[in-house]
């Protein structure tokens, strides 16, 4: 009856709508926008999927067949030398009885090389294409099999990975995991029993998008057992997608998604015999419907180490588990007053005497080697910056590559330090190649694959030897690119600082018009995310918006971006954690009082034509800007937003707001979700929305929606049928939402300079 009332609503308001004839986007603006987001013209050239091989001196990429420009061949290259050959061609990857070569979306090797794993067919399962078939590839015979055995339908085996040895190949099908053994195909069944509410092997919704877990079982070292995660979902809350476009009567699309407050999935690991039999269960203390299991690792051939979670998380208890009786212990803790994150830069050294952790338990990120039993915790990168993410572990050389930028937030670099703490950190990264730069460095730790670019360039992808960082070779340039987007980029984006509150900096871009005249004033178009999830701030391409961004400029707007308080910055713990308990409360706060600041320092910003816009984390920013700050910004357009923090996900948000189980808490809840200023709202606003969207559900708008008509508020909105979270899905809708999105601040913000206001 909500969903009635609220489209009843829209419909009275849609009409006065659309009397208005909206002022012409200029011709050449559109063409732009085909340009940019549906014609291709701009699409990067990209490097890979690569994978190394012999431990660093070659790798495998995939490269257009030179014998069918349809099809893909695996091709070898010396890493030293660049020698190339075809490691595995298309014909080898074209199924008995076929002309049709496999079009796959991924690849992966046996340990000896001999073995070709390729994933084809495949299905988006929320976020990503996780559900397809399996082919494996034997070069020595030539042999090409599908896994799965006859009677598996198409596109339902997932997470297939080979044994140690090669000679199996593990997965899920339809929330159980089996084992095939691939000299005579025989299938052997190591789990039991899944529906729609028990899965083994892989995630529930909220694992998957909040703990970037899907694969969720591992072969031992020996091959001898797996270990997986269950999931008992029987506790969680049934959401349901309406498809009210694609058949006579509605679908129903039911998701297992468990919101603020409300039952999580019942999470256990076990480890079961690769040939079958009775699993042992993990002996994990604490309730496992009220406790989270992030992380699973083999340590050797009996023993893992589990990270476990509290619900409110901000404890993480590291665990090892002996694999054969299911005895586990804790060996270290983790624990802040406001939220812990999941480790992933774990590994094992001396003979797995000595592992490597990150922790912020000295205020900033770094990265610790920790004895097994958990006694002994030194760190090896002290000092008053973050360690973004370990790049790379050179045990035998007795290095640790890691990603960091200890003089400015919005950039990257590699650097790296001895593994026992002595001297200084060296950085690898050249010194007049300023940006963002990643490395996917060889396992003999001599060579990386390095990509980099900056906020006005697109990426240069790059074979380097380490630690020197001599180019070996260049693997993708862009330079066709680079060329194509130059005409396009009249004034360079400017990175700034602006002050607010007690002194705080807060780190920001500006793109400013072709005929920028800084004798005149501008309208300004803010950028915003402002959660814990994202940085906007990041000296790096951005691809077709980027280009969006100039093009708006262009017309005779100021673009800017700004980081608040609580965003992924490497700038400190206390930098991020400042916020927890009032996500959207500060973080609005000193976006307004940055607005401000810029206005009042720079004469050619129009304080009053401002427009603000986001996306997801950054459509609620805009609704709280909107909501709070109405003196500030007279233009919003919001997408995919969280109008009220409790509709969304357990993980996320309440590791960010705590728990909601008191009245306190629920106040807490209140003041921080924008639907409650909505009475605030003066100026012009849009919201758009996917009705399919898993993630931030339409549900949210909807009560939005509601709750502006109830206090006689005019807006405007937008949604876009079976849309998921990045409205992406169908023929056209990536050109729309930005052409809607140009229209409207092009007619609620007219673009183009005046004079300076006194």
């Amino acid at each position: 009856m909500r969903r009635v009332l609220a489209l009843l609503a829209l419909c009275t308001w849609a009409p006065v709508r659309a009397q208005m004839p909206a002022p012409a986007v200029p011709d050449t603006v559109n063409a732009m926008l085909r340009r940019i987001f549906a014609s291709g013209e701009f699409a990067p050239q990209r490097f890979g999927p690569a994978r190394w091989i012999e431990t660093g001196a070659a790798y495998t990429t995939v490269e257009r067949s030179a014998d069918n420009n349809k099809a893909f061949d695996i091709v070898r290259y010396a890493t030293a030398t660049g020698a190339r050959s075809v490691y595995v061609s298309a014909r080898q990857m074209t199924p008995p009885g076929t002309n049709e070569a496999l079009d796959f979306d991924d690849y992966a090797w046996s340990a000896d090389g001999n073995l070709l794993l390729l994933f084809t067919n495949t299905q988006r399962v929320w976020r990503q294409n996780t559900r397809g078939d399996y082919w494996v590839l034997n070069r020595k015979t030539g042999a090409l099999k599908k896994l799965g055995g006859p009677d598996a339908p198409p596109s339902t085996l997932m997470y297939a990975k080979f044994s140690p040895a090669g000679d199996r190949v593990a997965y899920v099908r339809q929330g159980n995991i089996y084992v095939e053994r691939l000299a005579d195909g025989a299938i052997t069944a190591l789990t039991s029993g899944a529906d729609s509410l028990h899965v083994n092997g892989m995630t529930d919704w909220v694992y998957e998008e909040e703990f970037d877990l899907r694969d969720a079982f591992r072969w031992s070292p020996d091959g001898a057992r797996i270990a997986y995660w269950q999931f008992d979902m029987t506790s969680v809350g049934t959401f349901d997608l309406i498809n009210d476009t694609d058949s006579l009567y509605p679908r129903v699309i039911p998701i297992q998604y468990p919101k603020v407050g409300t039952g999580n999935s019942a999470v256990r690991a076990g480890v079961v015999s690769a040939n079958g039999g009775a699993t042992t269960w993990l002996q994990i203390p604490d309730d496992p419907a009220q406790n989270y299991l992030p992380r699973m690792e083999w340590t050797g051939p009996n023993e893992l180490m589990l990270q476990r979670m509290n619900r409110l998380q901000n404890t993480d208890r590291v665990m090892l588990a002996d694999a054969i009786t299911g005895a586990t212990r804790t060996i270290l803790t983790e624990h802040d007053s406001a939220w812990v994150d999941v480790v992933d830069d774990v590994t094992w050294m001396a003979k797995g005497a000595e592992f490597l952790w990150t922790s912020e338990r000295d205020g900033w990120r770094h990265v610790y080697r920790v004895s097994r039993d958990g006694k002994r915790i030194t760190n090896i990168s002290p000092g008053a910056f973050d360690v973004v993410t370990v790049a790379g572990v050179d045990e035998a050389g007795g290095w640790l590559y890691y990603i960091a930028s200890p003089d400015n937030a919005t950039q990257r670099y590699l650097y790296r330090m001895k593994l026992d703490g002595k001297g200084s950190a060296v950085r690898v990264s050249p010194a007049a190649a300023v940006g963002t730069h990643t490395y996917r460095i060889s396992p003999d730790a001599h060579f990386a694959f390095h990509t980099y670019s900056h906020f006005d360039s697109p990426s240069v992808t790059e074979l380097v030897e380490l630690p020197s960082h001599r180019v070996v070779r260049t693997l993708v340039d862009n330079a066709k690119l680079r060329a194509a987007v130059a005409p396009h980029i009249a004034h360079p984006g400017e990175f700034f600082k602006v002050t607010v509150g007690d002194g705080v900096a807060l780190d920001g871009w500006m793109i400013k018009p072709a005929s920028f005249d800084s004798t005149r004033s501008y309208p300004l178009l803010v950028y915003v995310y402002g959660e814990p999830a994202g940085q906007t701030t990041n000296d790096a391409w951005s691809g077709g918006t980027t280009l969006w961004y100039h093009l708006i400029a262009d017309q005779g707007y100021v673009v800017v971006s700004i980081d608040n308080h609580g965003t992924p910055a490497p700038r400190g713990r206390a930098w991020r954690k400042i916020v927890y308990g009032a996500v959207g409360v500060l973080s609005s706060k000193e976006q307004a009082d940055a607005v401000r600041a810029l206005t009042a320092s720079h004469s050619y910003l129009d304080r009053s034509r401002v427009a603000v816009w986001g996306w997801s984390g950054g459509g609620s920013s805009t609704l709280q800007a909107m909501f709070r700050y109405p003196d500030v910004y007279q233009v919003g357009m919001s997408v995919a937003p969280v109008p009220d923090e409790r509709l969304y996900d357990t993980i996320y948000q309440e590791r960010y707001m705590g728990l909601l189980q008191t009245a306190a808490d629920s106040a807490r809840y209140n003041r921080a979700s924008p639907i409650n200023q909505a009475q605030g709202l003066k100026g012009r606003l849009l919201v758009v929305h996917g009705s399919g969207d898993d993630n931030v559900h339409y549900q949210g708008t909807e009560r939005l929606v509601n709750r502006l008509v109830e206090l006689g508020k005019p807006f405007d909105f937008m949604a876009y049928p079976n849309r998921s979270h990045c409205i992406c899905e169908g023929r056209g809708t990536t050109l729309h939402i930005y052409s809607l999105l140009t229209r409207y601040l092009m007619e609620h913000l007219p673009a183009g300079p005046r004079p300076v206001m006194p």
